[in-house]
């Protein structure tokens, strides 16, 4: 094999493979990308057996082949090579030479027909979205998903088309997450359970312009997300999703519309007195369109109060401030609507049209 290709090139596909590359593995060869330059394109492709990448490289093939080459190693020599033109070549034996003009790399890989190619996924039962829509619904909700795999379900994202409508909903237990959207087209109605460890890095390669499109395929086992001449291909989690729908409720006995800046300033101030791990709650006392926003530690406190409009009942409540700053920081609305029942229900944070709901749990407190 004998490729021929722009550093940037190179850098960027690397960039973009690396993220399906196993920090931890008993396979060898998954440590590896796969150079496959057997057809008429040059391909770079990673999988660590839950989620593949594979891109195409913008290049020229002098010789056809393949070989995998150790993915920390090539992609160090990679980013340290200068500006400039980069040959690759392989022999019979695996030996691969990487020059840019007049820096040489020797070094060995493996055979490719050894590499764990990507599944097959048939092109049907699609959905199309823009980047940029893909992006910001990761971005508002992936922060609801459980860090730890306790419950695995937690882990993912339940994505779910009924009809023009495309849900995704995250949760962790104390919170909930959903954002929705319309399509452009209606789909047959679907529901799977999407890896948060696959949208993360989904996330990292989309170029989030709103011209750029993402195809997104469905099967009984994976998910492929297509665009940019860049596959995707995840294992879906198996099982059946929360009853999200039953823990929601339109109910409330006050509600409150704040500016969402002050409101999410004022909490943040608030966390200068909350360290790693502490469980201080922030208490919410909301009467007379004001609210009174206070948080006391071992370091010191903090009382401050903001302007509200408020429909219904006095009520006081504490929440953790961490779940009450990741709700509001996604939301791009200038006030918000924020609903309660009681100081033991949870609060909602969502807009009219329903387009966003965020659930948060109260936390108990003296005094």
């Amino acid at each position: 094999m004998k490729i021929v290709c722009q550093k940037a090139d190179l850098q960027k596909s690397v960039t973009i493979v690396m993220k399906a590359v196993p920090s931890k593995t008993t396979m060898p060869i998954l440590e590896c990308i796969l150079i496959d330059a057997s057809s008429n394109e040059i391909k770079f492709t990673a999988n660590d057996m839950e989620l593949g990448i594979e891109t195409v490289v913008t290049g020229t093939i002098l010789e056809k082949g393949q070989i995998a080459l150790d993915a920390k190693l090539f992609s160090e020599i990679i980013r340290k090579l200068p500006d400039n033109e980069v040959v690759i070549s392989s022999d019979n034996r695996y030996n691969t030479l990487i020059t840019c003009e007049k820096a040489k790399f020797n070094i060995m890989g493996k055979d490719g027909e050894d590499f764990s190619y990507l599944p097959f996924i048939e092109r049907e039962n699609s959905i199309t979205i823009s980047q940029f829509t893909l992006k910001e619904i990761i971005r508002q909700t992936i922060f609801s998903i459980a860090a730890n795999d306790t419950n695995k379900i937690m882990t993912g994202e339940l994505f779910e088309i009924s009809g023009s409508t495309l849900k995704v909903t995250s949760l962790d237990g104390h919170r909930i997450s959903i954002r929705k959207i319309e399509l452009k087209d209606g789909y047959s109605d679907k529901k799977v359970i999407v890896p948060g460890k696959t949208l993360t890095e989904i996330s990292k390669i989309l170029s989030g312009e709103l011209d750029d499109l993402v195809d997104i395929y469905f099967t009984e086992n994976h998910i492929l997300f297509e665009f940019d001449q860049t596959l995707v291909v995840s294992r879906l989690i198996e099982g059946n999703y929360f009853r999200v729908d039953q823990m929601l409720s339109n109910d409330y006995d006050t509600k409150i519309t704040v500016n969402k800046r002050y409101l999410l300033d004022c909490i943040d101030r608030a966390t200068l007195f909350v360290k790693e791990g502490d469980k201080r709650p922030i208490i919410m006392n909301i009467s007379d369109d004001v609210m009174e926003l206070k948080i006391s530690s071992q370091i010191g406190s903090m009382d401050e109060i903001i302007d509200v409009a408020l429909e219904g009942k006095d009520i006081r409540i504490g929440f953790n401030p961490r779940f009450l700053i990741d709700a509001l920081r996604v939301i791009d609305d200038e006030q918000v609507d924020i609903y309660f029942m009681n100081p033991k229900a949870p609060c909602f944070i969502r807009n009219q049209e329903e387009t966003y709901i965020y659930l948060i749990l109260p936390v108990n407190f003296i005094g």
